[in-house]
């Protein structure tokens, strides 16, 4: 066999390539492909990523170190909106302590997700957490459901649980009318559910001064003296 050394370097990996190495126990020499190198990376939380726990589903409560279970066990199959009490293992899958973690995100909201499926989530608020009375290696959190979507998987599969938010201010809302047609009433529907400011303009771009009467949160009348066209800008 040549020197390794001698052989070209290809940078394009893709996931049947493979790599010769050593199996445990029995030290026996395999083959390892990159696909299977990646999920043993990604089901045993190999790689840490801030702010991110990962535990594997247990149908068995209190299913052992770096498991997520139901306070009443089982649970796969089951639609994961039902969720509203889990026990968590003190140490998740890698090995960490999530203490102060779950201490901090307490209250907040979370986002429960299977490892090999993004379309399999729930979204909780995390509302409380203590620790197991009958076991100190486990803690029992209470969860509101909020969103999602999917069952629990299978036992032994993995979860990852993150703080969550959703973030929905986009900037100032704000609504353009033109006015085509020159009339003292301008009726104007804007859907920006809110009382907005007002700033109309003629053809011109030369602001005029009207009665601005709001009908409710997405609608509103300006009234002219006189006919007229133009734009106004809701804020």
């Amino acid at each position: 066999m040549a020197r390794i050394s001698s052989y070209p370097r290809d940078l394009d990996v893709v996931d049947q390539d493979s790599w010769i190495g050593t199996s445990v126990p029995g030290l026996q020499t395999r083959n390892f492909t990159a696909s299977a190198v990646a999920t043993y990376l990604n089901i045993n939380a190999k790689v840490n990523i801030g702010g991110q726990m990962s535990f594997k589903w247990s149908d068995t409560q209190n299913g052992g170190e770096g498991t997520i279970s139901r306070s009443t066990g089982g649970g796969s199959g089951t639609l994961i909106s039902g969720l509203s009490t889990v026990h968590l293992s003190i140490k998740e899958i890698n090995g960490q302590n999530v203490a102060k973690y779950l201490e901090y995100i307490t209250t907040k909201d979370i986002l429960l997700g299977q490892g090999d499926q993004i379309s399999q989530f729930g979204h909780f608020t995390l509302d409380t957490y203590i620790v197991d009375p009958a076991n100190k290696d486990y803690y029992i959190a209470t969860l509101t459901f909020k969103g999602g979507n999917g069952n629990i998987a299978a036992q032994g599969t993995q979860y990852t649980l993150i703080q969550f938010n959703i973030d929905d201010s986009v900037g100032d809302k704000n609504f353009v009318f033109t006015q085509a047609v020159a009339s003292n009433t301008w009726a104007i529907q804007h859907n920006l559910n809110k009382f907005p400011s007002v700033t109309s303009v003629n053809i011109n771009n030369i602001e005029m001064y009207g009665e601005v009467v709001f009908t409710d949160v997405n609608n509103l009348t300006i009234n002219f003296t006189s006919a007229s066209s133009g734009k106004a800008y809701i804020n």
